[in-house]
C-alpha cells in the first residue's frame, strides 16, 4: 500500500513515542500531536483548550492561510489530539474536573488512543487503515461447484 511521507512520518513518531514510553495524553509536548511536533508544545497556541476542535484566533489565521505544520493543517492537528484523547477516554475538551483515565501512562489505554488517531490519519490520507489485520484473517469461501470446477480443469 501507498502511504504519504506526512503519515509515514507521523506513524513513525508515534510508534517510537509508544515504544519509548514518550507518550503522555495529558501534556502537549507528549501527546499524539506533540510527538508528531517533535516533542514541542507550539500547536496547543491553535486552541484554548486541550481536546477542543474550535480553532482560537491563532488557529484561524494559520488554517484560512493554509499552512500546514508537519504536513497538517491546525484543525487536522486538533481532530488527531482529538481521536487520541478520546481513544484514550478522556471526556472532551479536558479541563480540570473532566473525566480522565486512572493511569494515563497504561500501556492498552495509549494502544487504543494511537488506534483511533492512525485510523483518522489514514482517513485523511484516503488509505485503508494500516493496523487493520482483519484481511489477514479473511478465509476465502468457494462454492462445491466452484471447487469442482477448478478440479476438473
Amino acid at each position: 500500500m501507498k502511504t504519504s511521507k506526512r503519515l509515514e512520518n507521523a506513524i513513525q513518531k508515534l510508534y517510537n513515542a509508544f515504544h519509548n514510553d514518550l507518550l503522555h495524553p495529558e501534556y502537549c509536548d507528549k501527546c499524539a500531536v506533540g510527538n508528531i511536533f517533535e516533542n514541542r508544545d507550539t500547536w496547543q497556541h491553535f486552541t484554548d483548550s486541550h481536546g477542543s476542535l474550535k480553532l482560537n484566533y491563532v488557529g484561524l489565521v494559520n488554517q484560512n492561510f493554509g499552512k500546514k505544520f508537519y504536513g497538517y493543517t491546525p484543525l487536522e492537528l486538533l481532530q488527531i489530539e482529538v481521536s487520541f484523547l478520546k481513544g484514550c477516554g478522556y471526556q472532551l475538551p479536558f479541563r480540570p474536573g473532566s473525566k480522565r483515565p486512572n493511569n494515563p501512562t497504561d500501556k492498552d489505554l495509549q494502544f487504543n488512543g494511537l488506534c483511533e488517531v492512525i485510523n483518522y490519519l489514514c482517513e485523511l490520507d484516503g488509505v485503508s487503515n494500516v493496523m487493520d489485520y482483519t484481511q489477514l484473517f479473511e478465509v476465502k469461501t468457494t462454492s462445491i461447484k466452484e471447487e469442482a470446477n477448478i478440479l476438473t480443469a
